[in-house]
């Protein structure tokens, strides 16, 4: 019998994620993952870049956005970066997210996809997409919502673990986003250390006149 892979685990646990429904009536739940389309995706993304057995540094943002993992089921990476990167034609839309923009914008300069994917693995401490008034919310925007959702936020970091977790480091990405992370992180003993990097979405809405300087620094941190 094959012995599981990485992708075999990423593949099993994303395509039977569900979304739980005790979250504030104001705050709504994006799963791509109901959507046999997505699902296709995402199956093709993981046998094509993790379909082996090795272990993998993690990067983890916060959840997914409604243009980037949020429509195609796969952390920082729209349908274009998808199609134009990854080699993988979807029919899941053709906007562009600024996250996505910016995260593939690395992948090129660290070497391309073959080689980053071969050492990281993109994902977010909560893995669905949170919408609150048509706009982009995060786990940690309300204490009501992170208490809520913390069992699941608990459950999803143990569980994509198991894919193959280098544990001596973690990526995360976004200040905030990383003492909540630590929060986490004291309690489970995951990661021996957490590596803090700004969100790309913070530099791309805020600082994209110094992006090379990010870049840089991003690519430093992956180099370490």
């Amino acid at each position: 019998m094959a012995m599981p892979t990485f992708a075999s685990k990423a593949i099993k646990y994303f395509t039977k994620l569900a979304a739980q429904n005790n979250l504030p009536s104001s705050v709504q739940i994006l799963n791509p993952y109901e959507k046999a389309e997505v699902n296709k995706a995402v199956k093709e993304f993981y046998q094509k870049f993790y379909n082996d057995d090795q272990k993998r540094i993690y990067v983890l943002g916060i959840n997914p956005g409604r243009f980037g993992g949020g429509l195609t089921g796969i952390s920082f990476t729209d349908p274009v970066a998808l199609k134009k990167y990854c080699g993988i034609d979807n029919h899941l839309g053709n906007k562009e997210e600024l996250s996505s923009k910016f995260v593939y914008e690395v992948i090129n300069h660290f070497g391309g996809v073959n080689k980053f994917f071969s050492n990281f693995f993109l994902s977010a401490v909560y893995p669905l997409a949170l919408i609150k008034n048509g706009k982009n919310y995060n786990y940690y925007d309300d204490n009501k919502l992170f208490s809520n959702l913390k069992p699941q936020l608990i459950a999803s970091l143990k569980e994509q673990i198991k894919f193959g977790a280098d544990r001596k480091v973690v990526i995360c990405l976004g200040k905030k986003n990383a003492g909540y992370l630590k929060i986490l992180n004291d309690e489970l003993k995951l990661f021996s250390k957490i590596e803090v990097l700004d969100h790309p979405r913070f530099i791309m809405q805020y600082r994209k006149k110094k992006i090379n300087y990010y870049i840089t620094q991003y690519i430093n941190t992956l180099n370490q």
